[in-house]
């Protein structure tokens, strides 16, 4: 789903989907210009269109990895 283009800025928590609001994990340019940001959830769930439309999809979905567990918890 991506294209060889500059590399976007790195998104961070104030990125949120543009669907429901959660952080987003997904930035994809538009052939038409413009971008839409998605959550993991939302950029699976319309994944094939967002293929048709895209030039450039940014994803970031692997910082989803599990986390390390504090020192604290066992």
């Amino acid at each position: 789903m991506t294209t060889a283009t500059a590399p976007s800025a790195p998104l961070t928590a104030i990125d949120r989907c543009d669907r429901c609001g959660a952080q987003a994990y997904l930035r994809v340019q538009l052939k038409s210009g413009g971008e839409l940001l998605f959550c993991a959830h939302h950029a699976r769930e319309h994944g094939e269109k967002l293929r048709e439309v895209a030039e450039h999809v940014q994803d970031e979905t692997d910082k989803l990895g599990t986390p390390t567990p504090s020192p604290e918890a066992g």
